[in-house]
């Protein structure tokens, strides 16, 4: 029985794996996917919205020529990081379960075996940190078509899109800056948002671009409107002027995303049912729970914004203290 099992590799999930190797904890880290697996997944040219300074963690310089770093750099730091202090992480390994035991929890983990079929384990610990952040779990709209292969809720690069027609949904950075690039990539976009005009945390560097494309009609725009139902070449809106039928080679449904609760609150974690943030102590992160943690942005349920890197960076060291002084 290992002293901390950690479920997930993005930076708080390694911020809490360096507080415990420091601190002399048996742990390991868990994760399904690749390290730091969300930001693998943003787009391949974004640049963070903050400095490098506030992504680093463990007192490990972030180096960049930039005043604002890449995703590449981040992915290469973030290596660095995990090589650096020796960190015990094991990738593409999937926790589909979490029990209460006397002594601590055991975690149902599935991982692919030798011959690629999938294998099944449990492996106890006496406590748990759940730092699965929320990029996994789109906010879908639960319109017909939402499932077709041209639609994501996910943005990578826009070449793919030149001399296309795309509809890309959403009113803040990311669908801005999907709209902007792809028309700067030769793709016809429309831009459709349900509210009356673009969300104010719009970047102050983006707000200008975005506005005076759609008030120059380069980048067409659809306000008080929503998507009801996708086909395979077009996407049908509601708005002010009733339905209309948009042509769409592609649709991106830039909506937020949330974070997966499930392991919390099958175990007992108190979720609240509007703001879907689990019940725990705001200077240990411990939940209702004894011993099982939350880290990151799991701690600010729907509101994701109130938690980043620069702030979730830190919420291993508190964990970790509260563990290291129950041992003592």
């Amino acid at each position: 029985m290992r002293d901390l099992l950690i479920v997930g590799a993005g930076p708080a999930g390694l911020a809490a794996a360096i507080a415990a190797q420091q601190a002399g904890l048996d742990y390991a880290v868990l994760e399904k996917g690749v390290l730091v697996n969300s930001i693998f997944h943003f787009p391949r040219a974004m640049t963070f919205f903050t400095t490098p300074e506030l992504l680093e963690i463990g007192g490990l310089p972030f180096v960049t020529p930039f005043d604002k770093p890449t995703q590449w750099e981040a992915l290469r730091y973030y290596r660095r990081v995990a090589d650096s202090f020796g960190l015990r992480i094991e990738l593409g390994v999937a926790v589909t379960g979490l029990r209460r035991e006397p002594d601590g929890f055991v975690l149902e983990v599935s991982a692919a075996g030798e011959n690629g079929a999938s294998r099944s384990t449990r492996r106890p610990a006496r406590h748990v940190v759940i730092a699965t952040g929320y990029y996994d779990h789109p906010n879908r709209l639960g319109i017909p078509g939402e499932d077709l292969p041209h639609v994501f809720h996910y943005y990578d690069e826009p070449h793919a899109y030149y001399r296309k027609d795309v509809v890309v949904v959403g009113g803040k950075n990311s669908a801005a800056i999907a709209a902007l690039e792809i028309h700067r990539a030769g793709g016809r976009v429309v831009l459709v948002h349900r509210g009356t005009a673009l969300a104010e945390s719009i970047k102050y560097w983006i707000r200008p671009d975005i506005e005076n494309r759609i008030k120059d009609g380069a980048v067409a725009a659809r306000f008080e409107s929503r998507v009801v139902e996708i086909a395979p070449r077009h996407a049908v809106i509601e708005g002010p002027a009733g339905r209309e039928t948009l042509p769409a080679d592609a649709v991106f449904l830039m909506t937020g995303y949330r974070p997966n609760t499930t392991l919390l609150e099958s175990v007992g974690v108190r979720i609240d049912p509007h703001t879907r943030k689990p019940g725990l102590a705001p200077e240990s992160l411990e939940t209702n729970v004894p011993g099982l943690f939350v880290a990151g942005s799991v701690a600010a349920g729907n509101e994701t914004s109130r938690i980043f890197i620069e702030s979730g960076r830190f919420h291993g060291e508190a964990i970790v203290k509260t563990i290291v002084a129950r041992f003592r």
